[in-house]
């Protein structure tokens, strides 16, 4: 009788994460993020969850950043290439970390210049900074405050499985080979 009960019971249980060999760090036992809803680079509010059966891969910069955010933007666009027909399987999602400059229009002349299918997305700093806080993201003004200022801010990516679910962190300066890798295991 225990058996039997032990057996229905794990039958609903949630089936247990894939097993994957990654290049990244594993986050699939991690409660870190979940769903928000900010407005894309042409004006349109967007939610995490909109990209459900795609690989999502989320990186949080800003379009004045001297190099980290180009340099990832960059790295992303050559993963895009090398997965060839399976970059339509995958969406890139930029949340800026600087809503004070970075307007929908302002992103729409930055986000798709590195791949026409990225989507750069932005909101008020109340919106903005709940979904910092869920990803653990910190950024920081430094310099001038009139506008020409830079912004400290955490420079890793994360990588959504096609249920919506955090599987990899990505540090900042992965390789596209790597990225490449971790989202072919992501694809299966």
């Amino acid at each position: 009788m225990l058996s039997c009960l032990l057996a229905a019971l794990a039958a609903c249980a949630p089936p247990a994460a894939a097993k994957l060999d990654l290049k990244g760090t594993d986050m699939s036992e991690t409660q870190l993020g979940g769903d928000f809803s900010l407005t894309d680079h042409l004006g349109k509010p967007r939610k995490l969850s909109d990209f459900s059966g795609k690989v999502v891969a989320l990186f949080f910069g800003y379009t004045h950043c001297p190099d980290v955010c180009p340099t990832t933007m960059l790295e992303y666009a050559a993963v895009m290439k090398k997965l060839g027909a399976d970059a339509d399987k995958v969406q890139v999602l930029f949340v800026t970390v600087d809503p004070e400059r970075d307007t929908s229009t302002v992103l729409a002349g930055y986000v798709p210049h590195f791949d026409a299918r990225f989507v750069g997305l932005t909101g008020s700093t109340a919106q903005i900074e709940p979904v910092k806080a869920a990803y653990k993201v910190v950024a920081q003004k430094v310099g001038d405050t009139n506008g020409a200022y830079t912004v400290d801010h955490s420079a890793g990516s994360y990588l959504f499985d096609k249920s919506g679910k955090l599987r990899v962190y990505e540090a900042y300066g992965t390789p596209a080979d790597s990225l490449t890798h971790d989202i072919r295991q992501l694809l299966r």
